[in-house]
């Protein structure tokens, strides 16, 4: 039996979670725990969603795309999750979507959406960390440098994930030193790099070993010439654009815990029903039972709170504290559920076969990226509820 969610009633959103459902079918868990054990690439699975129209579902219908919103875009990648699969894979290419489509130049849009759509370029690239500013974006240390109609990138990226696996980045450098701005949030400006023509060619891609599937890698420019058309909106303000980029991003990260929980819970109700342990089904202790029951009702906030940003961010409402928010319930609530699995099942809980293992790998990453949940607190705690800043 399926769980009920906290999705609107809407048919498009029932449309989508039945289409990505079946679409799911032809990739069962076998799939993905294969491609976790060889640290593969889900080729097949990323075809399957490039000819189905879900990695294009952000791209308006003008450029060849599906024309929704994030919330539509969210139940697709929820769903990829809720049925045992990673949508990891593919949620860059939606929300890095946002930086192109919000501020690109029309010559761009034209230039770049429809073979994205189609599936031709696959842009899944965020070149925007760097391992000694971290969280701290304005510390970032990758310049652009003008000459004539190109720009000299020098620098590292850390944690660009999917680098290998993708032909275009969206890259954040700086392009005025910063003892040289009036903001401190200016002199950052973002591009389009056609990795294509920058590999080997000033730019290096190094793969970074993890504990999950997650293919990220560290990314070197050195003298990387980029074409000039290719600044995304005005030199000196991508700082800007980057952060509506990672609203959306956050909100997208938290359809994916809540996919991921609603994994957990249901596996996790399904084996203590199942499991009789001194004649009785484990499930009908409380102790086995309450904490699944506790889960459930956490994630059900969770899955609201995700909603209700999703709506904001599709009215163009200011929906940064709505977005933090999100991330952090459902990336608290899916760990949540992500324990409580594990100890349902126990020492089987460690098995390959019963995939909660994996799961449970892949869902502690959002406790810690694309931010921290101590991040989102101290944003939460600063700029929403006005205390005393602390960095």
């Amino acid at each position: 039996m399926t769980l009920p969610t906290s999705s609107p009633s809407d048919p498009l959103l029932n449309a989508l979670r039945q289409g990505v459902r079946q679409l799911m079918r032809d990739f069962p868990a076998a799939y993905w725990r294969e491609l976790d054990e060889a640290q593969a690439y889900p080729t097949e699975f990323m075809r399957a969603m490039t000819e189905a129209g879900y990695l294009a579902a952000l791209i308006p219908e003008v450029y060849g795309g599906g024309g929704v919103g994030i919330t539509e875009a969210s139940v697709i990648l929820e769903e990829v999750n809720r049925a045992g699969g990673n949508a990891a894979v593919g949620h860059a290419q939606m929300y890095t979507m946002g930086v192109l489509l919000r501020h690109g130049s029309e010559a761009q849009k034209q230039t770049y959406l429809p073979p994205i759509a189609r599936g031709e370029l696959r842009l899944q690239a965020f070149g925007v960390t760097e391992p000694d500013a971290g969280s701290n974006t304005l510390n970032i240390r990758t310049t652009a440098v003008r000459q004539g109609d190109h720009y000299l990138i020098n620098g590292q990226k850390v944690w660009t994930s999917r680098a290998q696996y993708s032909d275009l980045m969206i890259l954040l450098a700086r392009t005025t030193p910063k003892n040289q701005v009036k903001k401190r949030t200016e002199g950052l400006s973002v591009f389009l790099v056609d990795m294509r023509e920058a590999l080997g060619r000033g730019m290096t891609i190094e793969p970074i070993p993890t504990m999950i599937n997650h293919h990220t890698t560290q990314v070197y420019f050195d003298n990387l010439k980029v074409p000039t058309e290719n600044l995304i909106g005005e030199e000196g303000q991508g700082f800007r654009y980057i952060l509506s980029g990672l609203n959306a991003e956050r909100i997208l990260i938290a359809a994916e815990c809540i996919g991921d929980g609603y994994w957990f819970i249901e596996k996790a109700r399904d084996y203590a029903n199942q499991r009789v342990v001194f004649d009785v089904p484990i499930g009908a202790h409380q102790g086995i039972q309450f904490p699944i029951a506790q889960a459930y009702a956490q994630l059900r906030a969770a899955d609201l709170m995700r909603f209700d940003a999703a709506r904001r961010y599709d009215a163009g409402e200011k929906v940064g504290p709505e977005a933090n928010m999100a991330k952090y319930l459902a990336a608290e609530a899916s760990w949540q559920a992500a324990n409580v699995a594990m100890q349902t099942f126990g020492g089987f809980g460690f098995a390959r076969e019963y995939d909660v293992e994996r799961k449970f790998r892949e869902t502690k990453l959002y406790q810690i990226a694309p931010i921290s949940t101590n991040l989102i607190l101290a944003y939460l705690g600063q700029h929403v509820l006005k205390m005393p800043r602390s960095y």
